[in-house]
């Protein structure tokens, strides 16, 4: 069947969801009938040719600006929360939007949005606490569509966040398995959630608990359920076929929404940068029973935290079969030290030793390469003679002996030439160790991943200082 503008009309007027398609300007070209009907207009004349604050429907445009000026240099968003004024009420939406192209070029975008006002509203409970899912959504599941008739609502939620509790989590688990139903399965522990606590309190930390479960509940209604497994680990169960390929692509869209993960959070004494670190793996492909593919979850779980959290990790066989965690947490800060230590005593020749201990240091990093800034002020790369580019201003942020950063963004201005040095090789995320030696600074040792909102823990920073000193001591031996 051939595509026509009047079969593309009868497509769009037939969705529930407001529908939108915009020019680069981000001036309306059109709308869909639901879209009228929600704001009360009779034709998309009122609002052709007009942008959302010529409309005045967002109380603070800007955030809703750089969310479309995004989408037109070619980032799609999806199930973004928002608020939008009609006739004089702030309302809750989510909204998914999405470049427009024609002959490879952007031209504009395309955008969809829901109401959620009510939704949410009914969720919100007067002591604090929330309902995400009611009787009618969990009837989706055949699980719960046996055992809704004698088990109450709230004897399957958890009582604060309000998605599936962890006993009944696990039992939708393992009715799926039971069932021979293929599913998704996995943890998502979010990061550092012991200094939210202990910073801002435990009430403060619930509220983090909640509005994290809340999302996470609203990105995955169309695929799954969420549940908390216990303290700050959440669960995610999506049932359906789903290879390594698909759930990673929905596990970094989920990283990068900025609406589930890695997202700021207000609270009464303050803002909290949320992140977390993911591990998954799927039944039958990966585990054909709940204990192995546990394990697994588990395993990958463990991984993400190697890798400096705020990841996603899902399981493959093929990579990941001879992992051993029990291997894994007895590499802490000490043992890696002692492992460096001990190569090194291998030659006669520190500097050579230290060389050849740069590989082991970046599988414990879980980097590709380490650098170092001379005072010179050009940075090279220890394994990769190609790297070599001009940082000499990185003292501008070493005020302290070790800097870190999940977002080279803010090395724009103040050491624009370091900035443009890990920009040009895709490097997102930065830890710098000053190489001192007799109150000396020899140069710099960078640690930089292309994987953007690195954390980087206390324990990395350490060995990061470790390696710089012993780089200070090789380069004041080799000038005696």
């Amino acid at each position: 069947m051939r595509m026509t503008v009047e079969l593309f009309d009868n497509i769009i007027n037939t969705s529930q969801d407001c529908v939108f398609w915009k020019d680069k300007e981000r001036r309306f070209l059109g709308v869909n009938q639901a879209f009228l009907d929600f704001y009360g207009f009779e034709s998309a004349d009122v609002l052709i040719g007009k942008t959302d604050e010529d409309m005045g429907w967002h109380s603070d445009p800007e955030p809703y600006r750089q969310d479309e000026l995004r989408v037109l240099a070619g980032e799609s968003t999806y199930k973004v929360q928002g608020k939008c004024i009609i006739r004089g009420e702030e309302r809750d939406i989510i909204a998914s939007k999405r470049p427009l192209y024609e002959n490879d070029k952007i031209v504009g975008l395309v955008g969809s949005f829901v109401d959620i006002t009510d939704v949410l509203r009914r969720r919100n409970k007067s002591d604090g606490s929330q309902v995400m899912y009611g009787i009618s959504e969990l009837r989706r599941y055949p699980f719960f569509d046996r055992i809704l008739e004698d088990v109450p609502l709230e004897e399957m939620l958890d009582p604060l966040t309000g998605i599936l509790s962890r006993n009944y989590s696990l039992k939708f688990v393992h009715s799926l398995i039971a069932a021979g139903t293929p599913f998704s399965f996995s943890i998502i522990d979010l990061d550092n959630f012991k200094y939210i606590n202990d910073t801002f309190g435990h009430s403060s930390g619930d509220v983090v608990l909640m509005k994290v479960a809340e999302s996470l509940a609203l990105y995955a209604s169309e695929m799954g359920l969420a549940g908390r497994f216990g303290g700050d680990e959440l669960l995610l169960i999506l049932p359906g076929e789903r290879d390594f390929a698909t759930n990673t692509e929905y596990y970094d869209a989920m990283l990068e929404s900025r609406e589930v993960l890695r997202k700021n959070i207000r609270l009464e004494d303050g803002e909290v940068m949320i992140t977390g670190t993911i591990g998954c793996a799927s039944y039958p492909s990966d585990a054909d029973n709940f204990t192995d593919l546990f394990e697994l979850i588990d395993k990958m779980l463990y991984v993400g935290k190697r890798r400096g959290r705020n990841c996603a990790n899902v399981y493959d066989e093929k990579n990941d079969r001879d992992i051993k965690i029990q291997k894994l947490a007895q590499r802490d800060i000490y043992t890696d030290m002692r492992v460096i230590k001990e190569c090194i005593e291998q030659y006669d020749n520190f500097g050579d030793g230290l060389r050849a201990a740069v590989p082991l240091f970046n599988e414990m990093m879980q980097i590709h390469d380490l650098y170092y800034i001379g005072q010179e002020g050009r940075m090279t790369a220890f394994l990769d003679d190609r790297f070599n580019e001009d940082a000499h201003d990185v003292g501008n942020v070493m005020s302290e002996a070790i800097f870190t950063d999940n977002n080279i963004e803010s090395l724009r201005e103040s050491s624009p030439a370091l900035y443009n040095a890990l920009e040009m090789h895709g490097l997102g995320s930065v830890m710098i160790a000053r190489a001192d030696i007799m109150n000396r600074t020899e140069g710099y040792v960078v640690c930089a991943v292309k994987r953007g909102h690195r954390i980087w823990q206390a324990n990395e920073q350490a060995l990061l200082y470790y390696f710089a000193c012993l780089e200070a001591v090789s380069r004041l031996r080799s000038l005696q």
